[in-house]
């Protein structure tokens, strides 16, 4: 198989970074897909992860392969995307997935794997070796994406109560079992956006170690990817189910239904045009604007701005950490 030949002990070191970072991302970003389906109590947390574990893996496979050329052939210039660069990268976004997790913080993966690709691309080689095309696609895929995840949830919000008005306590039944359609999207189209990530950086790394003579991404590469973030996804990042689930406001059925078709519509509309959003940015701006929608004081608006910190430090921080990564790799190689 293509990529597969050639493969030098670096490389395979690099390539386990990636599914490493890859499960991590699973299991960091499970939070944002079963959070409001067991706080809502749809659902039990076994049968949830369950369902995102297989939704996950199902995704890459049913939507392309977009966000993954973005990634790996459009942000940074060929001579810039070497191993380690990229394997500086992976090791800067996994240090602080790892950080967060322990906080209890739902940061962006994503943020963290653009934020150390550039920053350690920039470092090595200048400004110059950052595609400017590409990194605006990517800056505002990701930095849109919660203003729009949350005018989204508001605006939807408010469609789904003018057409439950009247209704009777036993609609919550139907929000209730909505949503193992809704949660199955959501988490389809986090598969389908967040594994494409790892296979852009994998396929870069293939492409850097002359196992690949030009950017394809293989069925062995999409294929790993697919069951390492199944796998994470199936293990569940329980510290940040909690905050998504619990510390912004007390989630019913009908939050948890509105928040997942947002979301969902929103991740998946970005991954078939390439766009990279982030998870985590796109859930939670939805819940938040799901629950404003019905009283703006009902969200604890403080929770919410110790994450939009975490969000802002992400792209510096993973740089930083990447950058010192590469300085140590640069050393042994």
């Amino acid at each position: 198989m293509e990529g597969l030949v050639g493969i030098s002990p670096f490389l395979a070191l690099f390539i386990a970074t990636a599914l490493v970072f890859d499960l991590l991302n699973g299991f960091h970003d499970s939070a944002n897909t079963v959070a409001t389906l067991i706080a809502s109590r749809a659902m039990g947390p076994r049968r949830a992860l369950l369902l995102n574990a297989v939704a996950n893996f199902a995704g890459p496979f049913l939507f392309g392969v977009a966000v993954a050329t973005t990634i790996g052939h459009e942000v940074v210039t060929e001579t810039a995307a070497t191993m380690p660069v990229i394997l500086a990268a992976l090791l800067g976004a996994i240090v602080w997935n790892v950080l967060t997790w322990l906080l209890g913080i739902p940061s962006s993966t994503s943020h963290a794997l653009m934020g150390g690709l550039i920053g350690v691309a920039a470092f090595g080689y200048g400004p110059e070796a950052i595609l400017l095309p590409g990194l605006m696609k990517v800056l505002l895929t990701l930095l849109l994406s919660p203003v729009v995840g949350m005018l989204a949830g508001y605006l939807l919000m408010k469609v789904v109560l003018f057409l439950a008005r009247g209704a009777t306590p036993r609609i919550n039944n139907f929000f209730q079992r909505g949503q193992m359609v809704t949660a199955t999207a959501l988490a389809l189209s986090h598969g389908t956006n967040d594994a494409q990530k790892t296979m852009g950086i994998i396929t870069m790394g293939l492409l850097a170690g002359g196992a690949l003579s030009h950017f394809i991404v293989p069925t062995w590469v999409i294929l790993a990817s697919a069951a390492a973030m199944a796998l994470g996804s199936a293990l569940g990042g329980w510290r940040i189910i909690h905050t998504l689930g619990g510390k912004f406001y007390k989630v019913r059925p009908v939050h948890s239904f509105t928040s997942q078709i947002a979301s969902a519509s929103m991740i998946l509309a970005a991954a078939l045009i390439g766009g990279p959003v982030s998870t985590t940015h796109v859930v939670s701006s939805t819940i938040w604007g799901v629950g404003s929608a019905e009283r703006v004081s009902k969200v604890r608006w403080g929770v919410a701005r110790q994450i939009v910190t975490a969000w802002l430090l992400t792209i510096p921080m993973s740089a930083l950490i990447a950058v010192l990564c590469y300085m140590v790799i640069e050393r042994f190689v």
